[in-house]
């Protein structure tokens, strides 16, 4: 279903990048930001949900754990989806309307993604909230299968034994591939070098950069 996120006249651009753990967002939003650096363009960095929600208890729980009982998911959606709102209108709109490029690392498509995957598929508010989020300019959406996706995140040292819902995973990645289809998202396969990768990133900013 289509996204009706809020039009909001500003100078900058909102570019979001949305994907599996792993598919390699960090790398790229990089690369991008010192492509943008190289040409004197300034740059605000930033990533959804915001510590304050990716720090607590129940959002904890759901990453690194394979018990849930004590939480109820729709709070832990509820909880990220305002955060989103605030975060959105408070934080980025503002540098928007200062004419910065604002890269952000995850959107509201991740919430909807995981809302969805973990079974809401009827639950119908979330699309309300939609309304007030302000509409990137351009929403990469990374793809790769889920095995690569996993190992990767298994190469960092700190999660090395982390805990990965494989089975919510599949559901994400196919979530993801279908919001990219129905909101005019762009999908790019980062199987290969992410220099492939990048390069496609920088061929398709053409469509929000007059130069």
């Amino acid at each position: 279903m289509l996204l009706k996120m809020k039009d909001c006249q500003h100078n900058g651009k909102l570019i979001t990048f949305c994907g599996l753990d792993g598919c390699g967002k960090t790398t790229l939003i990089n690369m991008l930001k010192s492509y943008f650096d190289e040409m004197n363009i300034s740059v605000f960095l930033t990533k959804q949900p915001t510590d304050e929600v990716r720090n607590s208890k129940i959002f904890r729980t759901y990453m690194d754990q394979p018990n849930h009982e004590g939480y109820e998911y729709i709070a832990l959606s509820l909880s990220a989806a305002a955060d989103r709102v605030q975060h959105s209108n408070q934080v980025i709109l503002p540098a928007l309307m200062e004419g910065n490029v604002v890269i952000s690392d995850r959107y509201f498509y991740s919430c909807l993604a995981n809302l969805q995957a973990r079974g809401y598929e009827n639950d119908l508010w979330i699309y309300d909230i939609a309304a007030r989020i302000p509409k990137p300019d351009i929403a990469f959406f990374l793809d790769i299968d889920v095995e690569t996706a996993v190992k990767r995140v298994r190469q960092r040292p700190k999660e090395k034994n982390i805990y990965v819902d494989m089975d919510l995973q599949y559901k994400l990645r196919n979530n993801y591939l279908q919001i990219a289809k129905e909101n005019n998202g762009i999908v790019l396969s980062t199987i290969n070098a992410p220099e492939v990768t990048f390069g496609i990133i920088k061929n398709e900013l053409k469509t929000i950069f007059k130069k």
